[in-house]
């Protein structure tokens, strides 16, 4: 699992570094790192907020099941949820 991770981290530096490497413009860093950050906290959201906040007993096995997830009508709390509450 770190070598999967430090194998994503090297895939960001090396685009990152390429897209900056064809364009050397502040506009293009700005965007670039406005484009990560709002990623990371969009893979947050559907990840951790959904599932600690929303309804924890859902758990997700991808990015496609967060979507799916989202995409239902608003989940609301059984009976034995809500007691538990």
């Amino acid at each position: 699992m770190y070598l999967k991770a430090a194998l994503f981290l090297v895939i960001g530096i090396v685009s990152a570094g390429l897209i900056l490497a064809e364009s050397l413009q502040l506009k293009t860093a700005l965007l670039l790192v406005l484009t990560i950050w709002s990623f990371c906290r969009a893979y947050y959201f559907a990840f951790y907020v959904i599932e600690r906040y929303i309804d924890p007993n859902f758990k997700f096995a991808g990015i496609f099941s967060a979507l799916s997830y989202m995409l239902q009508k608003p989940h609301r709390p059984t009976s034995t949820e809500a007691k538990a509450n």
